[in-house]
């Protein structure tokens, strides 16, 4: 067997960075952030490129929020009294209302992987950031299946949706740091999308 050349090297680490940003945006979207993530946000540098201007954006709002401030619009986004502003949920947004037929094919996918909820979530598990969280692992090669299962699990299940969502949390009302998180996302789908009609 040869040894790897730059070329798979280069992707290999292009790969590893894709599977941290969307294991951080899982992270972002499943919770709010505590005080020891938000200092290590704030310490985050940018550069000119699309992404590298909203890990910048990311850095500035980290550093004009604490944990209690966007804890409460985490609260106000996502959950809410009756509900949040945004439901960040794939059948939602796919189809009008909750539990519908994208949570049923997710839920088939998962089984494939060997993948089921974790004890004690109640929430869907199409939602946002748990969907980002196993399209991590599969990047990062956590979970079975390689580059071809990210790929098909990207499409299936990120692609229709997840770049509506951002959008969509960008412009909250509620959102103050989280718009900063829409900005990232939908940078980051849309990197993805860009990426995947590349040849081979």
């Amino acid at each position: 067997m040869s040894a790897p050349g730059v070329a798979d090297i280069e992707d290999q680490a292009m790969t590893t960075e894709r599977a941290r940003l969307f294991a951080l945006l899982g992270r972002l979207l499943v919770a709010a952030p505590d005080a020891r993530l938000l200092l290590a946000l704030a310490a985050l540098r940018g550069d000119r490129t699309p992404l590298g201007e909203a890990y910048g954006v990311v850095a500035e709002a980290a550093i004009e929020t604490d944990s209690v401030a966007v804890e409460r619009e985490f609260h106000d986004l996502f959950i809410g009294v009756a509900r949040g502003e945004l439901l960040p949920f794939a059948s939602y947004y796919l189809t009008g209302f909750l539990h519908e037929r994208p949570l049923a094919e997710l839920r088939a996918t998962l089984a494939r992987l060997g993948l089921e909820r974790a004890a004690g979530v109640a929430e869907p598990e199409d939602q946002i950031g748990s969907v980002c969280e196993v399209y991590a692992g599969l990047l990062s090669g956590s979970f079975d299946g390689g580059p071809d299962a990210a790929a098909s699990f990207f499409d299936t299940h990120l692609r229709p949706w997840a770049g509506r969502f951002f959008t969509d949390l960008e412009s909250a009302q509620a959102a103050r740091f989280y718009r900063a998180v829409g900005r990232l996302g939908r940078t980051a789908i849309e990197i993805e999308q860009a990426a995947s009609g590349l040849p081979a």
